[in-house]
């Protein structure tokens, strides 16, 4: 397979793997990182840290500290390993460094990135990703898998009209794929964009503004029926709005969420708890989510709003009521603007219960 040039914009957790892994296999590589970690990557390169223990040291790596350094490549592809709220930054940032830029592919969580690309640069430059690899930064330029089994989903994100009769961007796609799998990154082809990542977004979002807010893990807050009770009418809220907009949840990895779709939307609530509590205390344990990580580290930023805030913008579009979303997504951006508001919250479980019950807060 020929060697492909791959720039890599957001040399964090997901960029460095994902770009490390490549960069192994022979692809010309280049990462876009803050300062520390270009310095760190140019130094030392990246030490990829598998579920088993085991390291692979990339030396061939380059990496940059800003997009406007990287250009003008050329580039094969752009893939797009930054935090959402960062996404409308960087596509200017490529904008003013390159005419045209690269297709771009987003391997972000939440949903909408794929959208704001393609209102910058064109559905055609545009391909939708996943990937469920946990991956975490020990330090600038060394990355750890926690999980053994992982995958990366690709889709195409133009509509049926705009694919007919274009055969690059679906080679494009073939090739990506290929890529992946040989360097060692799983990958699946998915045929509808839009259900790969609102079934992503299920799976993201359980137990991730909750635990932000309470600043407690999953297993904790499950554990409280009322908080469980506010999961579970955020999911049906999530499926409802993807119902109406004709929008499948499929299976990703061991979770079926399709075969459980009509179980999470109408099944007891008593069954439901124990089961949540369950299937996310096994699946996290102890560990802190991503929303409660960017609080905690003082981001004024937040995913909320490519996760819990794309339901209600979706709700919103289609007149579906989503008022445990909209009560995750406020508090959340609201602890976000204001870091002096978060001691009030933490663990207060009976005030986030009363908020949900449309109650007045102290």
């Amino acid at each position: 397979m020929d060697s492909l040039r791959i720039l890599v914009i957001g040399a964090g957790a997901i960029g460095c793997f994902v770009g490390g892994k490549l960069a192994s296999a022979g692809h010309d590589v280049k990462l876009v990182g803050r300062a520390r970690t270009a310095a760190a990557l140019q130094t030392h390169g990246l030490e990829l840290y598998a579920a088993d223990g085991t390291v692979e040291r990339v030396l061939t790596v380059s990496a940059v500290a800003s997009v406007q350094e990287a250009f003008p490549g050329p580039y094969d592809i752009a893939l797009l390993a930054v935090k959402s709220y960062d996404t409308a930054t960087v596509l200017d940032e490529m904008a003013a460094a390159s005419e045209p830029p690269p297709a771009v592919l987003s391997l972000q969580n939440g949903v909408g990135n794929e959208e704001q690309i393609a209102a910058r640069f064109g559905p055609q430059r545009v391909i939708a990703g996943t990937i469920t690899a946990p991956v975490e930064v020990k330090q600038p330029g060394v990355v750890q898998v926690t999980k053994p089994t992982f995958a990366i989903g690709l889709a195409d994100f133009r509509g049926e009209n705009e694919k007919t009769g274009s055969r690059t961007h679906s080679s494009l796609l073939t090739t990506l794929s290929s890529t992946f799998s040989s360097a060692g990154l799983p990958t699946k082809m998915y045929n509808d964009a839009h259900s790969m990542k609102w079934s992503k977004l299920l799976l993201n979002m359980i137990g991730n503004a909750t635990s932000a807010i309470l600043a407690e893990p999953p297993t904790i807050t499950f554990a409280d029926p009322r908080i469980a009770d506010l999961e579970i009418d955020a999911l049906r809220e999530a499926l409802r709005v993807m119902a109406a907009a004709g929008i499948r949840p499929l299976n990703v990895e061991k979770y079926p969420l399709r075969t459980l779709a009509p179980l999470l939307r109408f099944g007891p609530r008593p069954l439901l708890r124990s089961a949540l509590h369950r299937v996310v205390g096994g699946a996290r344990g102890g560990k802190m989510p991503s929303l409660f990580l960017d609080l905690e580290s003082g981001k004024r930023g937040s995913e909320v709003a490519w996760y819990n805030g794309a339901i209600v913008r979706k709700g919103v579009e289609l007149g579906i009521e989503t008022p445990a979303n909209c009560l995750l997504t406020e508090t959340v951006q609201q602890l976000a603007a204001d870091p002096g508001l978060r001691a009030g919250w933490r663990g207060n479980f009976e005030q986030l219960s009363a908020a949900a019950r449309g109650e007045a807060g102290p």
